[in-house]
């Protein structure tokens, strides 16, 4: 909570606070005023989804198997590949998609090609949520991005896809 009498600080003040934190202890300005300002972005838009996902009555595990089925091309996987895809036990996988098939959001059926293995994809109902999450998602995020030009905009994506393609670089200790 605030000191009585001082106002919180808006976004671009606590982004300010935060690379001159970050310059202090030794970081380079340039760099900490790009990451600081893509984690600052990523927060709002994930408390923002957040509250979305809560009014469209999904868990983020929902959605997330949600958009791993609507982006694989109409092609329907298997429990494990969504498991991994999502990041969870295979487990929770099957809970998961215990609840999502009451809600009639997915539907499971045998692979033809092997008779052991189920294959999930998304009904008409999953596939309207996820149109309403999507047109809901994109009305926010071109107010966020409406101080910028389409070319700016353009300029800023292509920049953003050279970091992400240097992620798999990245050594993790």
């Amino acid at each position: 909570m605030p000191p009585r009498g001082k106002r919180p600080l808006n976004a671009q003040e606590q982004y300010q606070e935060a690379v001159a934190t970050y310059v202090a202890a030794g970081g380079d300005e340039s760099v900490q005023r790009v990451i600081t300002a893509v984690n600052s972005v990523s927060q709002k838009l994930e408390q923002w989804y957040t509250r979305q996902l809560a009014d469209l009555d999904l868990s983020h595990g929902e959605w997330s198997v949600v958009a791993q089925l609507a982006t694989a091309d109409g092609t329907p996987m298997t429990p494990s590949r969504l498991a991994d895809a999502c990041t969870v036990a295979a487990s929770s996988m099957t809970h998961r998609l215990d609840k999502m098939t009451e809600r009639g959001l997915v539907r499971r059926s045998p692979d033809p090609d092997n008779r052991t293995r189920v294959l999930v994809e998304l009904t008409d109902q999953g596939w309207e949520l996820f149109g309403a999450a999507v047109r809901e998602a994109n009305v926010v995020e071109s107010d966020v991005l409406a101080g910028l030009t389409r070319k700016e905009r353009d300029q800023l994506a292509a920049l953003l896809e050279v970091v992400i393609s240097r992620l798999d670089d990245l050594k993790t200790p």
